[in-house]
């Protein structure tokens, strides 16, 4: 199955049980809102298909994993509709990721900014490599990470968030993140980490589907109100975009 558009590409390939989601789009694979849309609609019709037991979700080439949401959806943000549907986005997959019953495996080859680092936060088990850095810059360009807060801080906790949050213009390296929690395994290279992922992609793909969807019910227990909470969450941040500090700060970094 795959869409391959200007404004970015989705692929899934199933093998064995495993299918693999690859999403990617020519500004170092960030996300326009059509993209946004369709994952979550592929991870939705992932969950229910029967062929499948394991999710991997990865990005295109080998640079930047995700360079979150699209700076020029963002830039043309004009009232508050638009702004609670475009951070919306995020929401939706993070919530999409949320209820499937399988686990899904983050492969994290390079740089993840914003929405990237609440897409790693949502998998249930992240492989990067040690050029995987990750960085909060919302703060730095007038907006806050409220959307994906939830899912980041489930994963490293509340300091680390604030620790990402505050410093937007500095990154934290792969190790920093494994430390935390985001990141399972670091790897060397892409290829050490591709051959470690089929090995325990394959091998989790083998044990019992009820089980691991028990299991990943339990990982997930007390975020049921997310459903609301990530849409109230959109509607502030799309509130935050339409500021006249953020306008300026946008203006600024665009030039």
């Amino acid at each position: 199955m795959g869409t391959n558009r200007p404004n970015g590409s989705l692929y899934t390939n199933i093998n064995d049980q495993v299918a693999t989601i690859e999403f990617g789009h020519p500004a170092s694979n960030s996300f326009v809102s059509e993209l946004l849309n369709r994952l979550t609609k592929e991870i939705l019709a992932l969950a229910v298909n029967e062929k499948v037991s394991v999710i991997i979700l990865k990005s295109e080439g080998e640079k930047a994993f995700c360079a979150g949401a699209s700076f020029d959806e963002l830039v043309a943000i004009s009232n508050l509709d638009e702004g609670k549907s475009f951070f919306s986005g995020f929401a939706n997959v993070i919530n999409a990721m949320r209820i499937c019953p399988k686990p899904i495996i983050g492969r994290v080859q390079g740089k993840a900014v914003g929405g990237g680092v609440g897409l790693a936060s949502a998998c249930d088990y992240v492989f990067a490599t040690v050029d995987a850095a990750i960085k909060l810059s919302e703060i730095s360009i007038g907006i806050a990470p409220l959307v994906i807060a939830p899912a980041v801080e489930r994963k490293i906790g509340n300091s680390a968030l604030a620790e990402l949050s505050f410093a937007p213009t500095e990154w934290k390296n792969a190790y920093w993140a494994k430390e935390k929690g985001l990141f399972s395994k670091v790897f060397d290279s892409i290829k050490e980490m591709d051959g470690e992922l089929e090995h325990f992609s394959s091998q989790l793909a083998s044990y019992n589907l009820e089980a691991l969807a028990a299991i990943k019910k339990v990982l997930w227990e007390g975020t049921e109100h997310w459903e609301k909470l990530l849409i109230e969450r959109a509607q502030m941040s799309g509130k935050l975009a339409l500021s006249p500090a953020t306008k300026e700060a946008l203006n600024k970094f665009k030039k």
